[in-house]
């Protein structure tokens, strides 16, 4: 079903048994593939793939060229870069053992979701089976392996963290006013960060190896 209030460019190919809710724009070339269901007031950038089985929630931006294949599931608010992949195949073959040809039933699924708010930069790959948390942000080119605490910055190849982000997207910063870094190790005896953009404070949570929103945006106020 594709909502009347949806944008859909003349050259996309979005099959007939997708879901498209209302103020999402699908532009040039994408293809959308029957089942997928995104939600209201998106964007699927020009040559964008989204497969069968795709759940993409509200408000997400996914852009041009990226890949998301069957088993992903994207959570409000969440960004999807250029040219970004979002794997489902952890040991992908096009053969089986016996020789033939591998069939739909011949490969487990590894689900991907990407947590409320999180970014994917662009050209970054998430391999299959992967939780990428809420405001966590994923640097261009990065490739994830494993699971990425809420609010954690990664990357490299394979990601690594390497400090922790607000829900803004800037990089957090420790009492000292220095970015924020990623070893447990710095925060036992200070555990607050805070962000010099918005000015949200933060604690570091050693049990999960993350950190939790302590109070929110400040508020600008008028004399």
């Amino acid at each position: 079903m594709i909502d009347p209030a949806a944008r859909i460019h003349p050259s996309a190919d979005v099959e007939d048994g997708a879901t498209i809710g209302r103020g999402t724009s699908i532009w040039q070339r994408a293809q959308v593939r029957a089942g997928a269901r995104i939600g209201a007031d998106g964007v699927v950038g020009r040559d964008a793939f989204i497969d069968g089985g795709v759940l993409i929630g509200d408000a997400v931006t996914i852009q041009n060229a990226a890949l998301v294949y069957r088993g992903v599931t994207v959570e409000d608010g969440a960004f999807i870069g250029p040219g970004a992949i979002l794997t489902n195949d952890r040991y992908p073959r096009t053969l089986t053992v016996a020789g033939e040809i591998a069939r739909s039933g011949d490969w487990q699924l590894s689900p991907i979701v990407l947590r409320h708010g999180c970014s994917v930069g662009a050209g970054a790959v998430v391999v299959a089976g992967v939780d990428v948390g809420r405001f966590a942000t994923v640097g261009a080119g990065a490739v994830v392996t494993h699971d990425v605490p809420a609010h954690a910055l990664v990357a490299g190849n394979p990601a690594r963290r390497i400090g922790w982000v607000c829900s803004c997207g800037r990089p957090l910063v420790d009492a000292n006013g220095d970015p924020a870094p990623a070893a447990p190790a710095h925060y036992a005896n200070d555990t607050a960060l805070h962000c010099p953009a918005c000015g949200r404070v933060f604690s570091y949570v050693p049990e999960g190896e993350t950190v939790e929103e302590a109070s929110g945006p400040r508020t600008e106020t008028r004399a």
